[in-house]
């Protein structure tokens, strides 16, 4: 009998644990250059591409294939707009933004890796994952103001975690942005289809997600700003069927303010009549406009915008009623919200990243009374409300503050805890350069909590000896506070944190 060299069957049982059949597909997947444990699928794509006749309709399933897809490297992000506006992100911290191409993130143009053939997801399991493996897993919305973000973000990929853990899956999803994916147009019907893309990412994830050796039953809703208020609203329109067994909402929740309130489908109407679509027809105005260059159409929106024209455009997700309501905690007191567990998170300076930049004055930074009215009002107040909408709701929520303010991340003093700088810490891609032992281990505690939610929802972070929040009990609850004066993790009175959103509005616990 002929025996197989031993580097042979090697070799036939690497490349067979690469190869993954899906509903839609075979994919063949590679092991990350780094990280060698851990097995990437970088380009998957979950719904038909939204061009031509389908640009601005729900997302339509991918049919049943057999069809083979060779390993692809990260998928183009959906289309955006690169400022030319100085902001901390494409000048201090630009592993946040989508990896451009080496072009330059001030450019003031459409962003180059993008795509309106662009509704794709991106799976990391650990090497050895089978369909036996039943692993948990997190299926991540990328964040960027509804305007901007996608997959191919430095900071938000996570094989350095995986590579640690060997124990969990992350699924991160592409969605459509600003005018492609909340276009609010007289001619349609459906204004939100970004979170309608979301929700057909997390539908193929289910059907398929234990191909690659994940537990479809254990499956955690995880996105932040952006795509943490959009977990938050997936609770609220699909109640009944979350697919999600928990979700976590790192810095906002479905209370912040709706990006969008323009119910006369103004803002569309206008960038029509400015590229040559003017109708009075709203279905010939929509025509039109599908036949618009993408490019065109991101460009004129951008540069509108970054010229400060007034009267400003946005596009962004507006109440249908549908998928967006205008009354969360009475759909909450109803029961109208699914029944699960919860983490809502905030970092400590939100607003530094956020309020206008200091291009003349780097150093000292913004007035940080300013900053702190844009944490408070903007993003704290919404987190401290929706745990008190939660808990009446009979809802187990858990809450943390990031405080790290870790010099690789955030150069400037004034920085300190923004928002956005607690993903490379869940992610593991901080800086190599000037890591401190508390930064490190920063990162390890709050993979350690998230990794224990995703593997045990109800009761993980228990064990671990993290409580539950209770906004009505003495001192406003108990949080975790990861990254500060105290070290990698500590405990904390929520009335330190928040006191001072209770008595601004009706959700106060102390009436």
């Amino acid at each position: 009998m002929r025996l197989l060299n031993p580097l042979t069957l090697f070799a036939a049982l690497t490349t067979a644990t690469l190869i993954v059949h899906t509903d839609t597909g075979i994919y063949t997947g590679l092991h990350n250059p780094e990280y060698p444990s851990v097995r990437e699928f970088l380009s998957i794509p979950y719904a038909k591409p939204p061009l031509a006749s389908r640009r601005w309709l729900p997302p339509q399933p991918l049919p049943e294939s057999n069809e083979t897809h060779p390993p692809a490297a990260l998928p183009p992000a959906c289309p955006q707009y690169v400022t030319k506006r100085p902001t901390v992100f494409n000048q201090l911290a630009t592993d946040f933004l989508i990896d451009n191409g080496n072009q330059s993130v001030t450019a003031g143009v459409s962003a180059r890796h993008a795509s309106e053939a662009c509704l794709y997801l991106a799976i990391w399991t650990p090497a050895n994952a089978t369909t036996s493996s039943n692993l948990p897993v997190l299926v991540f919305y990328p964040g960027g103001a509804f305007q901007r973000g996608g997959v191919p973000v430095p900071y938000q990929l996570p094989p350095a975690w995986i590579a640690r853990t060997q124990g969990h899956i992350v699924v991160t999803v592409n969605y459509r942005l600003n005018i492609m994916g909340f276009p609010n147009a007289a001619g349609l019907h459906d204004q939100n289809l970004g979170l309608l893309d979301q929700r057909l990412a997390l539908e193929w994830v289910r059907s398929n997600i234990g191909a690659f050796g994940g537990d479809a039953a254990a499956i955690t809703l995880w996105g932040q700003s952006a795509g943490s208020m959009s977990a938050d609203w997936h609770t609220y329109a699909f109640h009944d069927d979350l697919i999600a067994r928990a979700t976590f909402s790192q810095s906002g929740t479905g209370l912040k303010t709706i990006p969008s309130d323009d119910y006369k489908h103004t803002n569309f109407t206008f960038v029509a009549k400015n590229l040559g679509c003017e109708s009075d027809d709203p279905k010939q105005e929509l025509e039109c406009m599908r036949r618009v260059p993408v490019s065109k159409l991101q460009d004129f929106i951008g540069r509108y915008t970054d010229n400060g024209t007034e009267p400003a455009l946005e596009f962004g997700p507006i109440v249908d009623d549908e998928v967006i309501f205008s009354d969360y905690p009475a759909r909450a007191a109803k029961g109208l919200i699914a029944n699960v567990p919860a983490i809502i998170s905030n970092a400590a300076n939100e607003g530094a990243a956020l309020y206008k930049f200091p291009s003349d004055n780097i150093t000292a930074g913004p007035w940080q009374p300013a900053i702190n009215a844009v944490t408070l009002d903007d993003w704290l107040c919404a987190s401290a409300n929706t745990s008190v909408v939660r808990h009446n709701a009979g809802l187990k929520t858990y809450r943390y503050q990031y405080a790290g303010a870790f010099e690789n991340i955030s150069p400037f003093s004034w920085l300190g805890a923004y928002h956005c700088s607690d993903l490379p810490m869940l992610f593991g891609t901080y800086p190599s350069h000037n890591v401190s032992k508390v930064e490190s281990e920063t990162s390890r505690v709050m993979q350690d909590y998230l990794f224990a939610f995703a593997s045990d929802p109800e009761h993980g972070l228990e064990r671990m000896g993290w409580m539950p929040f209770e906004p009505g009990a003495d001192g406003g609850g108990v949080m975790k506070r990861f990254g500060g004066s105290q070290g990698p993790e500590e405990d904390v009175f929520g009335d330190e944190v928040q006191g001072a959103c209770w008595g601004r509005g009706e959700y106060d616990p102390f009436p």
